[in-house]
């Protein structure tokens, strides 16, 4: 397939051999719109997340393998291997991130517009099998002594192990001796599972319909059950309610063009206290006994004028 590329090329009537191949005479780079940059020692390649990152300018989460079209730099030598820098445009926004490489600990690292999800451990922690560094792999070769002392310490570890592979082992094949008794009840608990989901996330959409809020509510927890009976709402009492009528009646001005004047102190505190009688408000409430008195001593003046006289008058 190789001899075929050179046959496949257009070569125009006015090419000149003597100029150099087809690039050269049309004045363009191999890597067309890749190398528009080549003069600032710059090309655009294809660049792959290595880990997942948080985008700092809309905090969207971008996962590993995620490719994007970056600007690779070299920036500097580590002993004889180059370092690269590359600077790639946020596909969920405008924030641009560099990343570079760090052949000393064969990493990538952040310089700006993210930050790393740090998903890193000690393997140590987790008993997983971890390589032997390259100091410990000279040592073992020089040294007879020392790869003797740490075949026996493999040894023993190896030794405290098996057991505990062994009840593994047996476990697993107590448990999936069956494997169709055992997907069936796998399933089964699924179903259940997904069917609290769908009655809390009901309950949930009620809550926040009822409400009338948009928001993301977390688990129900026992905490949060004692800490709702502990509290209560609490409403204010008819004596409250009277007390603030009696409080705006003092304040409001006398006089509609009067200003509102403000009091406190003993003063407030008096007036809060006495409740207000009939009295302090200017009004006397009329008793029934000498209302009917009143009535029954003599008649009740008429607003309609008597003529009963002007007409005998006008008889005679």
């Amino acid at each position: 397939m190789g001899e075929r590329k050179g046959q496949n090329k257009y070569y125009p009537p006015d090419y000149d051999p003597k100029k150099g191949g087809l690039n050269k005479f049309r004045g363009t780079h191999a890597l067309r719109e890749r190398a528009r940059k080549i003069h600032l020692g710059i090309i655009i390649i294809r660049f792959e997340m290595p880990y997942n990152i948080w985008c700092d300018g809309c905090q969207n989460h971008i996962g590993m393998g995620v490719r994007y079209n970056a600007e690779k730099t070299k920036v500097g030598m580590y002993y004889t291997t180059p370092i690269f820098k590359f600077r790639m445009k946020c596909h969920l926004c405008d924030n641009h991130f560099e990343i570079q490489t760090d052949p000393g600990n064969l990493d990538y690292v952040i310089l700006s517009g993210a930050r790393r999800q740090e998903n890193r451990w000690d393997p140590l922690q987790n008993e997983q099998v971890v390589p032997e560094t390259k100091e410990v792999q000279k040592r073992l070769f020089d040294d007879a002594m020392y790869k003797l002392e740490h075949q026996a310490k493999d040894a023993k570890a190896a030794a405290d192990a098996k057991p505990v592979l062994q009840k593994l082992v047996e476990r697993n094949m107590s448990v999936w001796d069956d494997s169709y008794v055992a997907n069936c009840r796998l399933r089964a608990e699924f179903r259940q599972q997904k069917l609290e989901i769908k009655g809390q996330q009901d309950l949930d959409r009620q809550l926040l319909a009822k409400s009338s809020l948009d928001i993301a509510l977390l688990p129900e927890t026992s905490e949060d059950r004692e800490m709702a009976a502990l509290m209560k709402l609490q409403t204010k009492s008819a004596l409250e309610r009277e007390s603030e009528q009696r409080l705006e009646l003092l304040m409001r001005p006398a006089l509609p063009g009067a200003t509102q004047t403000t009091f406190g102190g003993l003063k407030r505190q008096k007036a809060l206290n006495n409740h207000l009688q009939l009295q302090d408000l200017g009004i006397r409430r009329k008793k029934v006994e000498e209302t009917d008195a009143s009535t029954s001593s003599g008649k009740l003046q008429s607003l309609v004028g008597d003529y009963s006289s002007s007409d005998n008058d006008s008889n005679s």
